[in-house]
């Protein structure tokens, strides 16, 4: 359970209808395979000990005392079961039915659970049989032993700092108030749901939208263990659809008409940390909640949770090219907006054949389209210097025109020889000076074109060169709108890609593709056979690494060693752990060491979860110490 992760498992039996022996069986053998795949938490349907299509049997006090003895029976066969369990019964309780979920621990009944909602409407009859709880707090007597009996119950681990368990049934959750609110503001965050819902056409879709939407309401966990074949069939049809998920992402779903056991892996540090930073999530409120104590062998959890390469890039085609022109259009209406608001004529940009100045000036045309401007009031200005080669000076000027803007070259290599000649810089010494005056000329001609064309200067830089400081200060780090400013680099490549899928123009699209392979760089050393000699990869780090790390770090709130661990299996085959070490210890030197370049960024909108704007997310100190970092990272291998 390091990293706060931990093995949750929602599974559904094949039972006979009335059968307790045969049922509390069948739970066993999937208890037993839960247990092998190291599931902590296991999470049964509804009433499965009995069936949920028992109907007027439920009157019957043999099932009721056959359901009674079985679950005593199920508690001692799992004594040594090193999990917390679920399981669904009617229970008698003051003269009246209840359909509870009993909690198991070690061989203890913990607590009943009884539901609250009882559906009567449509093919719901439950009010004919069950009564719905009350918002009391009981104890009932089983084998010998005084048991909570209630709905306020907490169920917390000393050996899982953090995690609060707690349960409702069913129709709780399709409530205007269900109960797991309650439980959720008193500090539960893992929800487990035994539900034996029908299904009917159309019902799975919105019971996933449910199941999921309520995860993210509540920043929880929310495991819904559903009832499926060995139901009767009498009238209704149950399909098992038994869903894992966690605020707000499906973590795991079962398939459709299948009795199917599913695994996944919680985050509770994760969920800990998205409460204590959404300043509207209430502090825990425990009164009139009874916390009870369960027990885990604490150990490594053997993950079979996948993290995505590429977390700021969505993975399905679909959903990827509608995010692409969702993030275009606010990258446009923030400049659109700026522009309108300085009365600006025309936008500048320094435009290098690169990714970024590719995407800033695909922008800035949309902004322009939107305002109504003509295209020529872009001026694109091509700097050729040491560093350009061929490939990359045409992409620009062949770009430039496709798009309608104004092409204008300003070669600025006889500016930046006398500049070194005035420092007594030596020409043959290509050092980060070197570097960095050509940077900084390139920003000195474009902000003059923008005061003669009485126009603003776009920037280019994106969110990975911002988190690794990896931009020239007051040189291509300055400007007066960023538009890339929260775009990492592994996003970068999807849009212009987008717009080279979409735009409709077979050249300009083959323009685009070729910006698309050509390496990263600056561009600032002279090329070696006229080919790009300065790749920055081979100098900060794969870009996928880097934004993999950076989104973990500030979205998650991972520490080093969680951001190595996931890392070494999400890459597994791509880079070795020593690779990966190598540039995390790379990206957490330079991302405290660079500070100071973020505290005085540019405006430019935020258009994901994550950016480094001192007025959007990120509030840090260009001082702060990696100390502590550096200390832990240090410690992996």
């Amino acid at each position: 359970m390091r990293h706060g992760f931990i093995k949750t498992a929602a599974g559904t039996p094949k039972i006979q209808v009335a059968d307790c022996v045969y049922n509390a069986g069948e739970i066993l053998k999937l208890i037993r395979q839960m247990e092998n795949e190291g599931a902590k938490i296991m999470a049964f349907p509804e009433l499965c000990i009995t069936g949920y299509t028992c109907q007027d049997l439920f009157w019957q006090t043999l099932l009721l005392d056959s359901a009674r003895e079985q679950l005593i029976w199920l508690a001692k066969e799992t004594s040594q079961v090193d999990a917390l369990i679920i399981v669904g019964l009617p229970w008698e309780y003051n003269g009246k039915l209840y359909n509870v979920a009993a909690v198991l621990n070690r061989g203890t009944i913990l607590g009943l659970v009884p539901k609250t909602n009882l559906p009567n409407y449509a093919e719901y009859y439950e009010a004919r049989h069950f009564t719905p709880a009350d918002q009391d707090s009981h104890m009932v007597k089983i084998d010998g032993v005084e048991v909570p009996f209630g709905t306020k119950l907490l169920f917390s681990c000393p050996q899982m700092t953090g995690m609060k368990v707690a349960v409702e049934i069913c129709e709780d959750l399709w409530v205007p108030n269900p109960p797991s609110v309650a439980h959720a503001l008193a500090g539960a965050n893992v929800i487990i749901n035994l539900s034996a819902g029908d299904e009917i056409t159309g019902k799975d879709s919105y019971r996933r939208e449910l199941v999921k939407g309520q995860s993210a309401r509540l920043i929880c966990g929310y495991i819904y263990a559903t009832a499926g074949e060995g139901e009767s069939s009498t009238d209704l049809v149950f399909g098992g659809h038994n869903l894992i998920c966690e605020n707000g992402s499906i973590l795991k779903e079962a398939k459709h008409f299948i009795n199917q056991t599913i695994y996944g892996d919680l985050d509770i540090r994760r969920l800990v940390t998205e409460r204590r930073k959404m300043t509207t999530y209430p502090p825990a409120d425990t009164a009139g909640y009874q916390e009870i104590i369960f027990t885990l062998e604490k150990e490594e959890t053997r993950l079979t949770r996948t993290f995505p390469r590429k977390p700021f890039v969505p993975s399905g085609k679909e959903e990827r090219e509608k995010r692409c022109d969702e993030i275009l259009t606010i990258q446009a209406m923030g400049l659109k907006k700026r522009l309108e608001h300085t009365h600006s004529q025309s936008a500048v940009i320094g435009i290098s054949g690169g990714l970024d100045s590719t995407l800033a000036l695909l922008v800035t045309a949309r902004a322009f389209d939107f305002l109504g401007m003509p295209r020529e009031k872009i001026t694109a200005v091509t700097m050729p210097c040491f560093g350009t080669t061929d490939r990359t000076y045409r992409n620009a000027c062949d770009l430039t025109k496709k798009l309608g803007a104004t092409l204008r070259e300003v070669d600025i290599r006889e500016a930046v020889t006398i500049h070194f000649r005035d420092i007594g810089h030596d020409m043959e010494n290509h050092d980060v000076t070197y570097e960095n005056c050509q940077a900084r000329e390139r920003t000195q001609v474009i902000m003059d074109i923008a005061n003669q064309a009485g126009g603003m200067v776009i920037g280019t830089g994106d969110l990975s060169e911002l988190a690794l400081g990896w931009a020239t200060y007051n040189g291509d780090h300055m400007s007066m709108y960023a538009v890339n400013t929260s775009i990492p680099k592994t996003l970068v490549r999807h849009l212009v890609r987008y717009y080279a899928d979409t735009c409709g123009d077979d050249r300009l699209s083959e323009i685009l593709l070729d910006i698309l392979d050509t390496p990263v760089s600056p561009e600032l050393l002279p090329p070696k056979d006229g080919k790009i000699a300065q790749k920055t990869e081979d100098l900060v780090g794969p870009y996928e690494l880097h934004d993999f790390f950076l989104y973990y770090m500030l979205r998650a709130g991972y520490e080093p060693d969680k951001i190595f661990r996931i890392a070494v299996q999400t890459f597994d085959g791509v880079y070795d752990r020593e690779v990966i070490l190598k540039w995390l210890k790379n990206f957490y030197r330079r991302f405290f060491m660079q500070q100071f370049k973020r505290s005085c960024l540019p405006d430019g909108p935020k258009v994901g979860t994550v950016a480094v704007s001192p007025r959007g997310d990120l509030r840090m100190s260009s001082d702060s110490c990696v100390r502590i970092w550096m200390d832990q990272v240090e410690k992996l291998s």
